[in-house]
Order: structure tokens, then C-alpha cells, then sequence
């Protein structure tokens, strides 16, 4: 299977893209097709950057990171359980053992707030997930989760969404050792002046 791993991983890539395409709610506009893109290309940094170099490891990863809020196309809380019972159900036909499927469901619900990794692969797709915590593209990003917040009624207004970043962000932390090299220090830029916007 070792040789095959690039063709399964395309198709696999082709039906998830076309599925999020097609089915998700325009309502989404945090947990869209971007975001997901976005993990996918952080989960293979971010395992560059850690030293996996097991292509069966990498394989996981990438599969993981495409299915991991496919679940959103059905419901909004539990979409996890439900990307792990879509994983179930569609990946022995691309080829993969239960073995690999269940490593993949394991980094799926890893990636479950509060975040529970419980060993490197889930690591690195929880920071993958949460990468854009410590980037520049930040507030454009975070301001797609409060808009999607807002229209689904998690949130009341945007002091509502400041206290709760707050919160968020004094209870997340990274996990890989180089996410948290590269991503910690302006992420606690970014907490600075979330608590700056609420004094003034």
C-alpha cells in the first residue's frame, strides 16, 4: 500500500473537496472550505517541522485534516463524532484498514474543544486547527468565527466575542514544540490586545 498512498490520498482529496463544496452552508463562514484548506497545509508543516517522515504517518495526517469538520454538512455541535462516523462508513472503499481509519477518527475527536491529543499526530492537527491563533491573518479570520457565531446564536455581540476570546485564548495553549516556537509568541500579541479593545 506503501506506493499507493499518493493516488488514495487524491481521490480521497477529490470526493471530500467536492462533498464540502457542495454541501456545506454558505452560513459557514469560518468553518468553510478555507478552513479546511487551511489545515490540510498547516498539518503538513507543521509534521515537516516535527520530523514525521513516515509516509504512512503523513497519509493519516492529511486524511485527518480533510475530514476533520466534514461533519459541519450535518450539524454544528458534534460535528466531530459525525466526521469520524463519515470516515467510518466512506474510507475502507478508498482502500484504508480500520486500523488507519480509527487513527484518523482519534485525531478527528483530538481536535474536539477542549483539544485532547493524545499523542503526536493529534498534536499536530490540534495546532494545525488553531494555527491561525499566531498569525498575522488573525483578526480577518477570527472575524469569520464571530460573524458565524452570531448567525448560529452562540454569541450575543461583539463584547460577548471579546470576553469569550479571552477566555479562549488564556485556556489554549499549543502543543508541538515548534508551534509553540513560531505560533505562542504572537499569539500572545494578539491576547494583549484582545484585553485592550475591552478597557477601551
Amino acid at each position: 500500500m506503501r506506493r499507493k498512498f499518493p493516488e488514495i490520498y487524491k481521490n480521497i482529496y477529490s470526493h471530500i473537496i467536492a462533498k464540502l463544496q457542495n454541501d456545506l452552508s454558505n452560513r459557514l463562514t469560518y468553518h468553510n472550505i478555507d478552513h479546511t484548506l487551511d489545515v490540510l497545509k498547516q498539518v503538513q508543516k507543521i509534521a515537516d517541522r516535527e520530523g514525521i517522515d513516515k509516509d504512512e504517518n503523513i497519509f493519516l495526517l492529511k486524511v485527518a485534516a480533510l475530514y476533520h469538520d466534514v461533519g459541519f454538512i450535518f450539524l454544528y455541535t458534534g460535528h466531530e463524532e459525525k466526521g469520524c462516523e463519515l470516515a467510518r462508513k466512506e474510507l475502507p472503499a478508498f482502500g484504508l484498514t480500520m486500523k488507519q481509519i480509527e487513527k484518523v477518527c482519534a485525531m478527528i475527536m483530538a481536535t474536539k474543544i477542549p483539544q485532547s491529543p493524545q499523542n503526536k499526530l493529534g498534536k499536530i492537527i490540534c495546532d494545525a486547527d488553531l494555527d491561525y491563533l499566531g498569525r498575522n491573518d488573525f483578526e480577518s479570520i477570527s472575524n469569520n468565527l464571530y460573524k458565524e457565531l452570531v448567525d448560529f446564536g452562540f454569541i450575543k455581540n461583539h463584547h460577548d466575542w471579546m470576553q469569550k476570546q479571552i477566555s479562549f485564548f488564556e485556556s489554549h495553549h499549543y502543543f508541538t514544540k515548534s508551534s509553540k516556537q513560531i505560533r505562542q509568541p504572537k499569539k500572545a500579541e494578539q491576547l494583549v490586545k484582545l484585553k485592550s479593545y475591552l478597557i477601551t
